[in-house]
């Protein structure tokens, strides 16, 4: 009786995000749940989301007032039916750039490990205060003081512009975005449909996927 062994293949993943978005709070908090049980490497990757939106001609919804307002109370709702909790900033839409440079200056290659991301996520959005007080970004920067690598804040800026040009140049648009074999999956929203993918749907082998990029717009 012969058998025959089978292998699992890790799954690569590369999570986009910006700790100004609380739908990347949402999805990074959701994430493991949503994939568990499957064989996979996720890397967090900051970028600076209003870049990308700039790239794009896209205010953001922080730019439409009724959107604003919308956009705030559907994530607070969200945290709470997570049960991860969700809080707005005493401010917001806010700075990020000393988030993601105390971020990256936590890294090696670009990336974060859950831990400083997880950090630096619950600073944002557990308990209503200013994200960018500097008597709590010193605080932060005590907790992570032995991740922070030494003299690492020019680093820190250099891997935040080639992570955002790097985004920009794969067609990110926003955050959180998930990259699995060259296909991205965006929003807090997008995790079931990323978890069917690493499942093996049979939809993603009909066409659908590329054929979208067929349909024509109608506009102008």
């Amino acid at each position: 009786m012969s058998t025959t062994a089978t292998t699992t293949t890790t799954k690569q993943i590369t999570c986009w995000l910006d700790f100004v978005s609380p739908y990347a709070w949402l999805a990074f908090e959701q994430a493991p749940r949503t994939l568990e049980g499957l064989s996979y490497q996720l890397r967090y990757k900051p970028v600076l989301l209003g870049a990308l939106l700039k790239q794009h001609a896209n205010p953001g919804p922080a730019g439409i007032v009724p959107k604003r307002e919308w956009t705030y109370r559907h994530a607070t709702w969200l945290g709470h039916a997570q049960g991860c909790g969700l809080q707005m900033p005493a401010q917001h839409p806010f700075n990020p750039l000393p988030l993601l440079r105390l971020a990256l200056s936590c890294s090696d290659d670009g990336c974060i490990n859950r831990f400083t991301a997880d950090a630096i996520f619950r600073h944002v959005w557990l308990g209503g205060a200013d994200a960018v007080d500097p008597a709590r970004i010193a605080a932060l920067k005590d907790t992570l003081r032995e991740q922070i690598r030494p003299d690492a804040d020019d680093q820190a800026k250099a891997f935040l512009r080639a992570n955002t040009d790097e985004a920009n140049a794969l067609g990110v648009f926003g955050v959180p975005m998930f990259e699995v074999d060259g296909k991205m999956f965006w929003g807090q929203d997008s995790l079931p449909m990323l978890r069917a993918y690493l499942d093996g749907d049979a939809w993603f082998d009909t066409g659908a996927w590329d054929g979208i990029a067929q349909v024509k717009s109608g506009l102008g």
